[in-house]
Parts: C-alpha cells; structure tokens; sequence
C-alpha cells in the first residue's frame, strides 16, 4: 500500500513538471516572432520615445565618474519605483538590481553600466554635461536608458514572464571592476545567464553585431617610476638620466608585441603617460609612464604583465637607474577576456533576427576594447553585443571617449526592445528543468 503511494506521489511530480514544460514552450515560433516585434513597435510609439530620451538626457546632463553614480542611482530607482518594480540596492555602492516577474526561478539577467568619463563636453546642444570635467563619453547613458525601457516593457508584459528578469545597473565600468564588486556583494544571486549591450558608431541603426566565443580582450594598466640623479642639463655626465632610461622604455615595450608575439595573436601595449621634468635646462630626479596593455587570452595577457616589468626594469638598470613598476591592480583590477556563450549565441541570433531582420545581423572581429562584463561572463554564461548607433544621413559620428561624442537616440527603442525580448524569450525557450521536482523549490526574492 505504502509503495502504491509513493508511485502515485512520483507519477504526479511527473506530470507536474510536464505540465511546466508543456507550458514554457506553448509558444509557436511565429508566435515569438511576433511577440518580438510587437515589443519594437512598442519601444517606437511617440509616448515611449519621449519618455526613454528624456530619461537618457537628463542622465547625461549630470555625469558621475566611477563610484559616484549616487544621483544616477536614485533616478534609476525613482523610475522602478514609478513602474512598481521591486530592487534590491546598493551593490558595489550605487548599484541597483530590480525583478520583474515571478520572483522565482528561473532567473535571467540583463545588464547596464552607469558611470562615466573625467573629460570636459565640446559638444553644444540642450542637454550638454552639467558637470565640469565629466561627460557621458561612451553612451553608458544611453544604456541605463535602454535597460529601463526594457524594465517598462517586460513589466507591461509581466503576466507573460515565465520566472525573473533581474535588472543589474552598474557602476564603474570605466576601468574601476564595477562588475566585480556587483557579483562579491551577491548581485548574481540565482542568476543563470546574462547579457548586455554596448552602442557602437560602427554599426548603422537598427543592426547589431556580435560573435559566439572571444568577443574582447582582457585588459590592465601599468605605471612605472624610473628614478636617476637630476642635474644640470649642460653637465650630463654628472647626472644619471631617467628621461633617456624611460624613453628607451617606451621604445623597448613596443618590441614586445612586434618581436615578441606571434603576429596572429593580436596584442596590445601603448604608453599613454610621460611625465617628468619641468625645466629646459635641468635633468630631473625621476620620470613616470605609464600606459594600457591587452591581449585575447587571459594566458598571453599574463606573460605581457611579467615581460613589462621585465623589460621597465632591466632597461633602467642598463642607464644606471632603477625602476618600480605598479599594475594598480587595487584601483584598475585588470578585465578578463570577455567570451560569449555558444548557446546564448544561437539565442540572440534568432530573437534579434525576428525582430530587425536576419540581413541586419553582422559577425564582427573580436575586438582589443575590454568590458568588466567579462567578470559576470566568468561564472555564467553570458553575452556582450554591439548595438548600432550609425545614420548616414546625419554625419559621422564621434568614437568613443572623444570630448565631440554624440549618442543617436534613434537607437533607444533597438536597446530597450532587444534585451526585452532576450530577456522573455530566455525564460519562455531555455526554461530549466522543474526545481520542485528536485526538491528544490522556494522563493528567491
């Protein structure tokens, strides 16, 4: 009688979980199709377009480098506020993530930085930084924007979520490993996979671009105090020159990637920094450089961090100096390389497809920028993609990092709709096997 028991429990357990994934893929695929389509329509209406381009201008108006996003943060969550969005804050600091859904498993993430650059706008229009010195140099604006366009959807289509669509917005980006901090403060919490964009000048509107596998390169920062002994300029054999060890450092770190490394394994090593002496006729005491190195393996990336200290070093002991070389690994921690995962490849292909057409799907080259997303993409799976900014029509735009930089806010509906709908779709098509019929079943939030 006992064992009739057990085999009835287990054959309703079974069903249970049929039922759940009976009901996960209940939708036709034309039927998804059109729901991806009908979200950028949505995203397009006069009443949507107002709303998500004031949100990005007012942002812009008032830019906060990393870590200091406390005036971004409190309008991101007076927007989840005005939507009903649950949010859990601070992560990292100013960091906000919201739910929309169930409050259950499964959960999909989608992400979007906030903070921005220490440069000073030349841009003249309206809405024209606000702050001196700081500026909205790479549309990480445009990208709080287009994740809460993308809240207000998922949350009109609410009843439709089969789980929760965490919402992460956050900090420093821009060097500061504002990722890392996000996931060390717990925001990763029961998330299963995630994904994020980036606009680019490069790609017109409406398309996007991205690739499975290597996507960007993993990045640090070095600096380094080559110290002689200072003296007058016209009795340099009375001094030890630092110019001339840190010159013959700058030079030599460029042999690293052309002598050095295999030509088909794209590196990267610029000094950026030369900074030493004031006078025309006075050798100065010490010189400091300091510079970017990058590489598409985290293998090679290491092997470059050792051979520049190496070569910083060495190179000043031959001129009689010394040197002491610092990785600011405290402030800048360095980026992993950002990989896309193959599965949520495939996914982003067909979604982004249904909705702006297969012929505006581009495969592009990995690329030598780096993106502290690579630190969610590390411990699950996750995916970076271009979103295109380019109009013809209305001039080239400015690169990325440029004082003259202008974000098109005729991309503001693509971002909102797409991560929208590869947000749903994740959870209606990649729906995990019951947790209930694991023994696993409780409430995340």
């Amino acid at each position: 009688m006992a064992f009739s028991k057990w085999v009835f429990l287990i054959l309703i357990l079974h069903l249970f979980e049929t039922i759940l994934t009976i009901s996960s893929s209940s939708l036709t695929a034309k039927e998804l199709a059109e729901s991806s389509v009908s979200y950028l329509s949505h995203a397009k209406t006069p009443e949507f377009m107002d709303w998500i381009v004031g949100v990005r201008r007012k942002i812009h108006e008032y830019p906060e480098i990393a870590y200091e996003e406390f005036e971004t943060s409190k309008l991101i969550r007076a927007e989840l506020d005005k939507m009903g969005i649950p949010y859990k804050h601070p992560f990292a600091g100013t960091g906000v993530v919201g739910y929309v859904g169930t409050g259950k498993a499964p959960f999909v993430g989608i992400r979007a930085d906030m903070d921005a650059l220490p440069m000073q706008e030349i841009v003249e229009w309206e809405h024209k930084s606000k702050i001196p010195g700081k500026m909205h140099a790479c549309g990480h604006d445009g990208h709080v924007a287009m994740l809460l366009g993308a809240a207000k959807i998922l949350n009109e289509y609410r009843d439709n979520i089969q789980g929760t669509v965490a919402l992460l917005f956050q900090p420093a980006e821009e060097g500061g490993g504002g990722a890392k901090k996000m996931i060390e403060d717990g925001a990763l919490e029961n998330i299963v996979a995630i994904f994020a964009l980036h606009v680019s000048i490069e790609i017109p509107v409406g398309s996007v671009a991205s690739r499975p596998g290597l996507i960007r390169a993993g990045s640090g920062f070095f600096e380094a105090v080559i110290s002689g002994r200072g003296g007058h300029a016209a009795i340099p054999h009375n001094t030890i020159d630092p110019i001339l060890a840190a010159s013959n450092a700058v030079v030599s770190l460029q042999h690293l990637v052309s002598r050095e490394a295999d030509p088909l394994d794209s590196q990267v090593v610029s000094v950026a920094k030369f900074q030493g002496g004031s006078a025309f006729n006075v050798i100065p005491d010490s010189v400091t450089i300091g510079g970017t190195f990058r590489a598409l393996s985290n293998e090679k990336f290491m092997q470059l961090k050792q051979r520049i200290e190496e070569v910083i070093k060495g190179g000043a002991a031959v001129h009689r100096c010394s040197a002491k070389v610092d990785f600011l690994e405290d402030k800048k921690p360095f980026y992993p390389v950002t990989v896309n995962n193959e599965d949520l490849h495939e996914h982003f292909w067909k979604v982004a497809g249904d909705m702006i057409g297969v012929q505006n799907l581009e495969i592009m080259k990995p690329t030598m920028g780096a993106e502290d997303f690579a630190f969610f993409s590390e411990i699950i799976p996750g995916y970076n993609f271009f979103l295109g900014m380019k109009d013809e029509t209305k001039g080239p735009l400015a690169a990325n990092h440029n004082p003259s930089f202008t974000l098109n806010e005729d991309s503001l509906p693509y971002g909102a709709a797409l991560q929208a709908s590869l947000a749903m779709r994740y959870l209606l098509e990649f729906q995990p096997k019951s947790q209930l019929a694991e023994g696993k079943a409780h409430d995340e939030l």
